[in-house]
């Protein structure tokens, strides 16, 4: 499999991802202005969408949109335990959450990384944001992780959002929950890895 990524964007999770389920990958790191992989390559052919990631499986199909990704990659390897069995209502709850990551924060960090974004739709977007983390502050605090003491894809993902506080100067510290959750997902060593992998790590 390969993996089109940009270093610190939404490729982060499935690559956590990979390294946790301990599958075989090879990263291909692409240019998200120029639409260009490290070599050179049209990343466009790869997904017309223009985004990353891009899952390009080993048979030539190419998956997109990182919770796809994420499942998917979870279901080649359930006994790692990254996604509940399909059927149980612990997977829609790790679908709900994937999709609450997705709409609720992923999207509203959008206008933050967007020049063209007014200042009041950023000062908009930040103030939706805060209303997020109260919602998502107390379930933290109250488990280890996302749905409970086991690691899933839905942190991965959820680690990867919540890491563009940093860059954007959002203070966690009035979420403590947060901020903790964030330290204690960062430790994991596959997660230091990719990290490592996307030079995120001074």
């Amino acid at each position: 499999m390969k993996l089109y990524y940009s270093p610190g964007a939404c490729s982060l999770s499935p690559h956590i991802v990979l390294l946790e389920a301990g599958l075989p990958f090879t990263a291909v790191k692409t240019d998200l202005k120029t639409k260009k992989t490290e070599s050179g390559g049209d990343y466009l052919s790869v997904n017309a969408k223009g985004s990353v990631p891009a899952l390009e499986l080993d048979d030539g199909q190419v998956l997109t949109e990182g919770p796809a990704i994420v499942q998917y990659l979870a279901d080649q390897k359930p006994d790692s335990q990254l996604a509940p069995r399909f059927g149980t209502l612990e997977r829609y709850r790790l679908m709900e959450m994937l999709n609450f990551i997705s709409t609720e924060l992923h999207k509203t960090f959008s206008p933050l990384f967007n020049p063209a974004a007014s200042e009041d739709w950023k000062k908009a977007a930040v103030e939706n944001l805060k209303k997020k983390f109260e919602w998502l502050a107390p379930r933290l605090a109250a488990h280890k992780f996302v749905l409970g003491d086991q690691f899933t894809v839905a942190d991965a993902y959820l680690f990867t959002v919540l890491s563009w506080t940093k860059p954007l100067k959002i203070d966690l510290g009035p979420w403590p929950a947060l901020a903790a959750y964030m330290a204690r997902v960062r430790e994991r060593p596959k997660v230091q890895q990719a990290l490592k992998e996307e030079g995120l790590l001074s």
